[in-house]
């Protein structure tokens, strides 16, 4: 696919979930409604973060707990790339207090708006939302302690640009941490070329070490998976692309996902930028 072309279909099918309070996946049968609680149980989120933010902003779309490794600190200040409907960000806010400031970033402007919304309701101040493309950042120099990011940056086409900025906004001595979907190897071209692959965090993933390098050549420093852990193929069993292909082979499609997805995992990820 073209680079504008995954860009419009992520941000559209996007859209759809802020308008619709839908789940992380192309089907809402695969997740969503009551099972976002638990989705962010098994991903690290404690039962106190999930009944800490505003209703309606966990969306049940992450594949770890970045604010969990990132170890905030009070005054400081956080970008969250990809913010969907502010469930890290207003994490964030309560963990760097009201002398920090949070700003999330996402280039669906339905996603922005629910955020900006949910964080008016509950009366959240120091979280600010903006529409923006994390290839381009709509931020400063030098201007953040701390990168979130939770199962986005895998939707970009350029990573490496994104690194780069992270990287930029980043002040002497901040730190990037990112929960995120990686490859042990590649995928079979009929996952790549599927939309709904792509969608689900799937298809536009890298290569585990194609990631890391692409941190390591953006200037970070110590990069360090965290932790790691094998992703679920459920989403996967709603592509139409794969029920055809799994009838062409004689396999059943839960069997066809699983082959083709046996090497994507989630992994929690750091990386520092040198101080001054």
């Amino acid at each position: 696919m073209e680079e504008k072309d995954i860009k419009s279909i992520v941000r559209e099918k996007y859209g759809t979930i802020a308008a619709t309070s839908g789940s992380c996946c192309p089907s809402s049968s695969c997740c969503g409604g009551p099972a976002v609680i638990e989705i962010g149980r098994k991903i690290g989120y404690a039962d106190s973060d999930l009944s800490a933010v505003p209703e309606g902003a966990n969306l049940g779309l992450g594949c770890g707990n970045p604010i969990a490794l990132a170890s905030l600190k009070e005054g400081e200040t956080v970008l969250d790339l990809g913010s969907g409907a502010g469930f890290d960000c207003f994490l964030a806010a309560g963990r760097v207090g009201p002398a920090g400031r949070v700003i999330g970033i996402d280039m669906t402007p339905e996603m922005v708006g629910r955020a900006r919304e949910n964080a008016r309701k509950d009366g959240i101040d120091n979280v600010e939302f903006k529409l923006g493309d994390i290839e381009h950042m709509p931020v400063d120099d030098g201007s953040v302690d701390v990168i979130i990011s939770n199962c986005v940056i895998n939707l970009a086409p350029d990573k490496a640009r994104v690194f780069k900025e992270a990287f930029r906004v980043l002040k002497p001595g901040g730190r990037l941490m990112v929960s995120d979907i990686v490859l042990t190897k590649p995928l079979p071209d009929f996952v790549k070329n599927s939309v709904a692959a792509y969608i689900g965090c799937v298809a536009g993933a890298s290569l585990k070490e194609d990631y890391l390098g692409a941190m390591r050549q953006a200037g970070f420093e110590n990069v360090t998976v965290q932790s790691e852990a094998a992703f679920p193929v459920d989403c996967l069993t709603t592509d139409p692309m794969l029920s055809g292909l799994a009838a062409s082979l004689n396999l059943s499609v839960e069997e066809l996902a699983r082959q083709a997805t046996e090497t994507v995992v989630s992994v929690r990820v750091s990386g520092f930028k040198k101080g001054a």
